[in-house]
């Protein structure tokens, strides 16, 4: 009789367990590979994720907020706001920011930096163009650079000079992708690929059932970005990457190029081994500040942060020596290329 009553007992578990199986292969089934795109930052963003609902509406309005809160180029933005003096109060999403920006500014000696704004303006890669400033100019504006004279206390943001601006253009973008990921995790979807111009996060698989494939575009002199052939393509699952690059965001003057990072330290665009640098990191913000900095300290510098972040891997293309192109990248990063 117990016998039994185990059989019939176990025949109920198995007619559940495959009751639900057969539950979960249908939703799999009616679910399809959704894909989303648009503008935000000035650039394009995409998003494919398995989900049964469109989500372009949610992962708009949660991009609305970080512009809301980080874009120099919204004058009602929050960062914005600061800059002009109109109001010390940070909110949620520059907090965030801020603080990152400050450990990154730590772990790279300064190369990562936000208040170098001026600078970047006085160049000609901000809201200002012109002629391009001369060492007097260059050293006033050094005045104000620095994150060590901005603080964050309680909810406000003090700055030891009020002429001083920051410009978080070099994370934003990542930070964005962040947070419209965090969209997508929310609603429990497990398979998904967020980029915003080049910088990406992935979880999962993609549609083929395969880790999803990221390319690394070659450094190519191409303001316009027409020329967008791959170096290599790399297999990436649960993790960030962000690439930063001056081969397409320069300018020529006098016959030189003018290359748009700035180093914080002289005042001057940064003279650079590497001419792309890509990182990958636990999220997209911190590979974005990360892939700048590396593009200031060049190749040397770059390995020497990075064997005190083991959290990072980094993949860069620099030129030697004699002018060609070379690519470095960390063990962790190489087993990463599939192309």
């Amino acid at each position: 009789m117990r016998k039994r009553q185990l059989y019939i007992a176990l025949l109920a578990v198995v007619a559940i367990v495959g009751l639900l199986y057969l539950r979960h292969s249908s939703q799999s089934a009616r679910c399809s590979m959704l894909s989303n795109e648009g503008t935000i930052f000035g650039t394009l963003y995409h998003a494919k994720y398995l989900y049964d609902k469109d989500l372009q509406a949610e992962i708009e309005a949660e991009l609305a907020k970080v512009d809301a809160s980080l874009s120099m180029f919204n004058p009602k933005s929050t960062i914005s706001l600061i800059n002009r003096g109109e109001t010390d109060g940070t909110d949620e999403m520059l907090s965030e920011v801020l603080t990152l920006s400050f450990s990154v500014n730590k772990a790279t000696d300064g190369a990562f930096d936000p208040t170098v704004a001026p600078l970047v303006n006085a160049w000609g890669f901000g809201f200002k163009s012109g002629q391009m400033p001369n060492s007097m100019q260059v050293d006033s504006l050094l005045s104000l650079v620095g994150l060590s004279h901005i603080h964050l206390q309680d909810g406000r943001l003090i700055k030891d000079n009020p002429l001083s601006i920051l410009d978080f253009s070099a994370i934003a973008k990542g930070y964005g992708v962040d947070r419209a990921a965090d969209v997508l995790r929310g609603k429990g979807i497990k398979n998904f690929m967020v980029e915003i111009g080049g910088e990406v996060v992935t979880e999962g698989l993609n549609e083929k059932g395969e880790a999803w494939r990221i390319g690394i575009n070659k450094p190519d002199d191409d303001s316009t970005s027409t020329n967008m052939e791959l170096q290599d393509i790399i297999s990436l699952s649960g993790k960030a990457i962000a690439t930063s690059g001056n081969y397409r965001n320069f300018y020529i003057s006098n016959g030189k190029k003018i290359a748009h990072t700035i180093n914080p330290k002289t005042g001057y665009p940064a003279q650079s081994d590497i001419l792309s640098s890509t990182v990958m990191a636990p999220s997209c913000a911190e590979a974005d500040a990360f892939a700048t900095a590396f593009m200031v300290l060049g190749l040397e510098g770059a390995k020497q942060v990075l064997l005190r972040q083991p959290q990072l891997e980094a993949y860069f293309i620099y030129s030697d020596h004699q002018g060609n192109y070379q690519t470095w990248c960390t063990e962790g990063f190489k087993n990463l290329i599939i192309e």
